[in-house]
This record gives structure tokens, C-alpha cells and sequence, in this order.
């Protein structure tokens, strides 16, 4: 069938994997490339559900997020980390326990392996600062020390996730940040489904 079902192109016909053709799978990867092309959009529409969300704090989800971000850009951090600042708490409405895992899965794709390991281990590192009131052990970040990106994680925490919850100051919007996400996250460096370059 050239189109599919609902107009949106060439289908699969097989109704289970074993039966599939190599057409098959060129008509779902065509698709498959044309839905990842619409990943920033997601993710933007996904950061927008932050907002108006406080969890107790002194300001929302999405202004802390765009409040990291601004910092880093401000301190001069390159686009992929200040991509990584304003995604590092994406997680928190569908992963509210493991909020680090989701938003690195998300990024894992698009950034370098140190950037990955940043966002992967913000929380515990972030725990430095409030483990202790809670009767959790605040230095729980020291089972990573002596890996390579420790201070490198320590530092984001420090110097702009831990220091953004402040209601009065100026964050860039949003949409200052859709051509750095776009950028970003539309080319994967890593990928199961990538294949490898020919030397």
C-alpha cells in the first residue's frame, strides 16, 4: 500500500517482526526518521508541564530549569551544556524518584559521555546540599570520587543547579533556548539504531 493508513505514508505489512521485509523496515524507518525530527517539539511542550509546579519550592519546575540554563549560558558554558542544564530536571513528572535517570536517557543520544554522566548524577550530587535534613547522608556523592567527571558534575550542581531557586532573578525565556535544543538534539552521536561510520 503506498499510503498509510492515516495518509502519514508507505507501512509495514507484517503483523509480527519474524515476518518482516526489508521494504517493511525501510517504510518504518522513514517514519521513524520523520518522528525524530519532531523530538524538540516534544521536549519542548514537555518542559512547558513544569510550570506552575513548585513542589514546595520558592519558585516552579520550569523557572528553575530555565534559571540553570541562564546561569550557564551566562558563565560562558558551551550549547550542549547549556542544553543539559535546562533538561536535567525533565524527568521530575513522570520520574518524580529517579528524575536524573529520565532526563538522561533523553539526552544520552545527543552529548558527550561526560555531559551524559552529568545529568545521569546531578540528584546524588545535588543531595550534597539537603541530604542531611532529611536524615540521608549528605556526602552519598563520594561513592563516585576519583571517577574523571566528579568535580566536573560537582561544579554544575554548585555553580548552577543548587543555585537556582531564587524568585528575583532574570531568567532567559523559553523560547531562547529552542534554537540551542534544536540544534542539540536533532543529530544522535550514539545510538543502537545508528549505523558505523566507514573509516
Amino acid at each position: 500500500m503506498a499510503d498509510g493508513e492515516h495518509g502519514h505514508g508507505a507501512q509495514a505489512k507484517f503483523h509480527a517482526m519474524v515476518d518482516g521485509t526489508q521494504e517493511d523496515w525501510l517504510a518504518i524507518a522513514q517514519a521513524s526518521a520523520e518522528f525524530g525530527r519532531g523530538l524538540p517539539d516534544r521536549l519542548i511542550a514537555h518542559m512547558k508541564l513544569l510550570e506552575g509546579d513548585c513542589g514546595g519550592f520558592a519558585i516552579d519546575r520550569l523557572e528553575h530549569s530555565l534559571q540553570t540554563a541562564t546561569r550557564a549560558h551566562q558563565a560562558g558554558m558551551d550549547e550542549e551544556y547549556v542544553v543539559c542544564a535546562l533538561l536535567h530536571d525533565i524527568g521530575d513528572t513522570l520520574g518524580p524518584r529517579n528524575h536524573a535517570d529520565v532526563a538522561a536517557a533523553i539526552v544520552q543520544p545527543f552529548v558527550s559521555e561526560r555531559n551524559h554522566w552529568m545529568v545521569a548524577n546531578h540528584a546524588i550530587f545535588q543531595g550534597y546540599y539537603f541530604f542531611h535534613h532529611l536524615g540521608l547522608d549528605r556526602n552519598m556523592r563520594d561513592q563516585h570520587r576519583g571517577h574523571p567527571d566528579f568535580e566536573y558534575t560537582a561544579q554544575f550542581c554548585h555553580l548552577f543547579d543548587q543555585e537556582a531557586f531564587d524568585p528575583n532573578f532574570k531568567s532567559m525565556p523559553l523560547e531562547a533556548f529552542e534554537p540551542m535544543l534544536r540544534r542539540v538534539m536533532s543529530s544522535p552521536k550514539r545510538s543502537i539504531y545508528l549505523r558505523e561510520k566507514v573509516a
